[in-house]
């Protein structure tokens, strides 16, 4: 690796910019199929792009600590999390600060911690909940300084379902938590879009007679969860709210959940709504096709691609290499590719090099197929 210039790597926050400028001056200038590419409609030379690269680096985040595929011992000893809720708070309070009101977060939740498990682990949709779940309520406090925009219950957490609603209640018990407004898809969307306006799955209405029927004259049963534990919605005093936060809608649950999703918002524009790894490349991707589910495909171009991905970080892999789609608003999309490299004494380090930004979201597939000519680009150098 001693041909590529080490200001294609990812620098430490702490790295100086003169240090940057000294770099500019003294590295060879990288061949025209450098390893970082950036689109550009204009011939651009090797120089130019050397400066260019360097520039647009200097701006972008570090990955999280600990995220790499090959050290689990070090995500196991790390609070993996509390990092992406860091990273996620100055993300949305950036885009808050621009107006954007549609936003999106999606990270690895399993990450960090002594159950730490990646995309290469087993686990199921109900780990992922849980994970979602708890990660959200530790987030949703970390807007209460501004206690009259958010607090008082003006900040929503939406749960997909009433069961997850009781379980957070039940499970975060202490008063900055409480503060919060607990609530869930089906109640949200009734009371802002008028009643009967929820799209249920199916099934669900058979479910609901049932518990009902088996509460007898004690009412509902509870068989879908305890309705004591969803706080009353009343406009002027918690409605409308300032910040939604919509845990894990669809993801492993029904599709209609990303229907009412758009119906809550568009009754509430004025509301800043993010989805919590809501899985919203699959709604937009086309995942599910629009003869079987002509509903949710309504919603793809008009309400989904308007999301703003403020804080997204997903792992790629393919043929044995491995990297990152990451992107933290206001920046660039950063494709990294992530390599064990030996230093020289025996033990080994990770690296993160970037090897493509864009202004646009990169497809899944580009990425891919970019990360692996620059891991080929990078092997062929280094021999």
């Amino acid at each position: 690796l001693k041909d590529i210039p080490s200001t294609w790597r990812v620098m430490s926050p702490t790295s100086s910019y003169s240090m940057l400028a000294l770099l500019l001056l003294v590295a060879p200038l990288p061949s025209a199929d450098a390893f970082l590419l950036q689109d550009t409609t204009t011939r651009t030379s090797a120089a130019d792009l050397r400066r260019k690269s360097c520039l647009e680096m200097s701006k972008l985040s570090d990955l999280p600590k600990g995220i790499n595929p090959f050290e689990k011992g070090v995500s196991k000893s790390l609070d993996v999390q509390a990092d992406f809720r860091e990273r996620a708070k100055h993300a949305v309070d950036a885009a808050i600060r621009d107006g954007v009101k549609k936003m999106e977060l999606e990270f690895p939740p399993l990450l960090g911690g002594d159950q730490s498990k990646s995309q290469f682990d087993d686990f199921d949709n109900i780990q992922e909940l849980d994970k979602n779940k708890d990660w959200t309520m530790l987030f949703a406090p970390m807007f209460l300084g501004k206690e009259e925009e958010y607090g008082n219950g003006k900040t929503w957490l939406v749960f997909p379902d009433l069961k997850e609603c009781e379980l957070a209640r039940a499970e975060w018990a202490g008063s900055r938590y409480q503060t919060a407004t607990f609530t869930d898809i089906q109640t949200a969307t009734n009371h802002l879009a008028g009643d009967g306006s929820y799209d249920a799955p199916w099934g669900s209405n058979l479910v609901s007679g049932v518990s009902k029927l088996m509460g007898g004259s004690d009412g509902d049963a509870g068989l879908l969860g305890d309705q004591n534990a969803l706080d009353t919605l009343v406009e002027g005093e918690n409605s409308p709210a300032t910040l939604t936060l919509v845990i894990q809608p669809g993801n492993g649950g029904p599709v209609e959940d990303w229907v009412n999703v758009e119906k809550m918002s568009d009754a509430n524009p004025d509301t800043t709504t993010i989805i919590v790894n809501g899985a919203l490349d699959k709604v937009r991707g086309g995942y599910y096709p629009a003869v079987f589910f002509p509903k949710l495909a309504q919603t793809v171009d008009r309400f989904y691609k308007t999301f703003e991905s403020v804080f997204y970080l997903k792992p790629i892999s393919d043929k044995g290499v491995y990297g990152w789609i990451y992107r933290q608003y206001p920046e660039d999309w950063q494709v990294v590719l992530q390599t064990r490299q030996s230093d020289g004494k025996g033990g080994m380090f990770i690296e993160d090099t970037v090897v493509y930004t864009s202004e646009e979201r990169p497809e899944y597939n580009d990425a891919v197929a970019k990360l692996v000519r620059a891991n080929a680009e990078m092997a062929r150098a280094a021999s």
